[in-house]
């Protein structure tokens, strides 16, 4: 199976509209992929919170419209990164798509971690409150979504659900670049599942991107990884060792749960 991350550079003096045109066409040139994965609010940028409200749109809105356009011309499963959505009711949401080769959204994944502690995404977002799992032809993917990484729970809520791929588009800082690889690779050997974790390039806000988007094996072996700056990171990888790692070392097996809190 081939996938294709690809670490986009968001520039301040581009607009949303002229990177969704530019990210459409580099998704139409991964034509061979399998999948695509996109970084997390690649439309307006991670930091950039005082733009989540002008530039959030709906579901079906710009973004969705040229993202689906792009899977079915490529023929590509498209998780399309992140995008502020606002809902009817006011809300927004740092919401992914994820499309199919003949562009229908397959789902939307709504960010359950949302980071900044009092301020930013974690004050202007609402969380979201469903796990999502996709099946694609070879391989289930668990969707989650930059600061999630830090919630091994989360997790091991989607290998509960199935998922053997485990996709997370972000928009990491650079300050905390060692923890992006590290929280990846542990996500991937105890879950025992794949990583793709598509990150992005440039600064946003003046936050610079910690860039090295990551392919992660089932047996925390880096397949790929990017380097700092906009690159498309490409790397085969066979679903089937999930199935085989899980057998030979059956680590998940003895997974204790329900255990008594402490007494005190």
């Amino acid at each position: 199976m081939r996938a294709s991350l690809i670490q986009i550079a968001v520039s301040e003096g581009e607009s949303v509209e002229s990177r969704r045109r530019r990210v459409a066409s580099l998704v139409r040139d991964q034509s061979g992929a399998d999948l695509v994965v996109l970084p997390e609010l690649w439309t307006t940028g991670a930091f950039a919170y005082e733009g989540f409200g002008s530039e959030a749109e709906p579901l079906e809105g710009p973004t969705y419209e040229a993202m689906a356009k792009a899977a079915s011309d490529a023929g590509v499963w498209l998780h399309a990164g992140s995008i502020p959505e606002h809902t009817p009711d006011g809300t927004l949401y740092n919401t992914s798509l994820v499309f199919s080769p003949s562009g229908d959204l397959i789902a939307a994944y709504r960010k359950i971690h949302r980071f900044g502690f009092d301020k930013g995404e974690a004050v202007l977002m609402g969380a979201g409150r469903d796990l999502v799992t996709v099946r694609l032809p070879e391989t289930t993917l668990g969707v989650a979504t930059c600061y999630d990484l830090r919630f091994p729970e989360l997790f091991r809520g989607l290998v509960d659900a199935g998922a053997e791929t485990l996709v997370i588009p972000a928009g990491w800082p650079e300050r905390r670049r060692s923890h992006w690889t590290l929280l990846a690779q542990a996500r991937a050997v105890e879950n025992q599942a794949y990583v793709l974790a598509c990150g992005t390039a440039g600064t946003h806000a003046g936050v610079p991107q910690a860039g090295h988007s990551i392919v992660v094996d089932p047996w925390g072996e880096v397949l790929a990884e990017a380097g700092v700056g906009e690159e498309v990171l490409t790397v085969e990888f066979d679903p089937a060792k999930v199935a085989v790692t899980r057998d030979q070392f059956p680590a998940l097996k003895d997974r204790m749960l329900g255990l008594d809190a402490p007494r005190r």
